[in-house]
């Protein structure tokens, strides 16, 4: 599976455009600013179907307009499909700006979760760097956007647990602020909480027993899921500080795991007493892992997305990320021409931006 070609119709910075792809490797230079990191956006929608910088997605379409357009072309052993994402603002709001965004497979309207993993990619982003000391929820969505591409139930799994969760701490809020609680109210979405909450659960293991099984080139590492179940009893035991709170206090919203090193048998916690070298080698070989599972589960190696990680490692680093680059599809960014020269093969797509 790899991309062949991408256009982009008022998507960020880009009116229209249109970049060619290697099937090995492509590099996309320019200095900041110039729309790689949004070329590379746009690549990922295609794959997941989400943004992985826009709080809002209006924010993707360019300033001005009222629809933007992200299509590419995928080839699968001869075979060639076509992935779109139209994102359009919806005119005649009173309120506040809305939208809509559709996904056509061959110009044919998909759901989300049918959409995502077409297009198998893993993205590794500047921000991944500091997935050790960032905040939970950077290392739920660390191992999400593995599983959602690899695994369809867990991306129904998820749609799910959101809106049972979003509905039970609605009524939760109604509990906090008048007192009463009619447990029947409770009930369906408790069920949905528990029996979608449960498979995300499982799957998150299944992910992290894999890292801490499978072999580790760059560390030793291993890393443990502090993970929070959901259950009958568990909620029968947050009742009363639910209500305190408002919210819901156990399922996988609530998740995290942490990382150890292990130097002569011994296990030191990266995030409390690790340098800033040790935690950013500890992310390079949870990436690494990563892209192995996803090759395992899928059957071949997903496209791989560099965007401007070089600009944040030192040479060992680099090269140890750069020892992947050439076993599957890559697509990466840089803001120097000379890393080019020095680093990438002479066969590689270069693809220049300029301001």
């Amino acid at each position: 599976m790899s991309i062949t070609s991408l256009s982009l119709q008022h998507f960020r910075s880009y009116t229209q455009s249109t970049f060619h792809f290697s099937p090995q490797t492509t590099v996309i230079i320019g200095p900041n600013t110039a729309g790689k990191s949004n070329l590379i956006e746009g690549i990922n929608l295609l794959a997941t179907g989400k943004s992985f910088k826009a709080e809002k997605d209006l924010q993707m379409i360019q300033f001005g307009e009222s629809i933007g357009r992200i299509k590419g072309l995928i080839t699968s052993e001869g075979e060639k499909d076509t992935l779109e994402v139209v994102i359009a603002e919806v005119q005649g709001s009173m309120t506040s700006r809305s939208y809509t965004k559709r996904f056509l497979v061959n110009n044919v309207p998909k759901r989300r979760v049918d959409f995502t993993g077409k297009l198998p990619a893993l993205l590794f982003v500047p921000s991944d760097l500091d997935i050790i000391i960032s905040s939970p929820s950077q290392r739920r969505d660390f191992l999400d956007a593995v599983l959602e591409i690899t695994d369809r139930q867990y991306r129904i799994s998820s749609i799910a647990y959101d809106k049972a969760l979003r509905h039970r701490n609605a009524l939760l809020d109604v509990v906090k602020e008048t007192g009463i609680r009619n447990e029947e109210q409770f009930v369906y979405w408790d069920h949905l909480l528990i029996e979608h909450g449960n498979y995300l659960t499982k799957k998150r293991e299944e992910l992290l027993t894999y890292m801490n099984t499978e072999t580790q080139l760059l560390v030793e590492c291993r890393v443990t899921y502090d993970k929070s179940v959901v259950s009958k009893e568990r909620l029968e035991q947050y009742k009363g500080p639910e209500i305190g709170a408002g919210v819901t206090l156990v399922g996988p919203h609530r998740d995290d795991f942490y990382v150890e090193i292990i130097k002569s048998g011994e296990k030191q916690n990266v995030k409390s007493f690790g340098s800033r070298g040790q935690q950013r080698l500890v992310v390079l070989q949870l990436k690494l892992l990563q892209l192995s599972y996803m090759e395992r589960e899928l059957g071949e190696r997903p496209l791989l997305l560099l965007d401007d990680i070089f600009s944040e490692l030192d040479e060992e680093h680099i090269n140890d990320v750069l020892g992947v680059v050439g076993k599957q599809q890559t697509i990466l960014t840089t803001t120097h021409k000379e890393f080019l020269a020095s680093n990438i093969d002479k066969s590689a797509e270069v693809i220049e931006l300029s301001l």
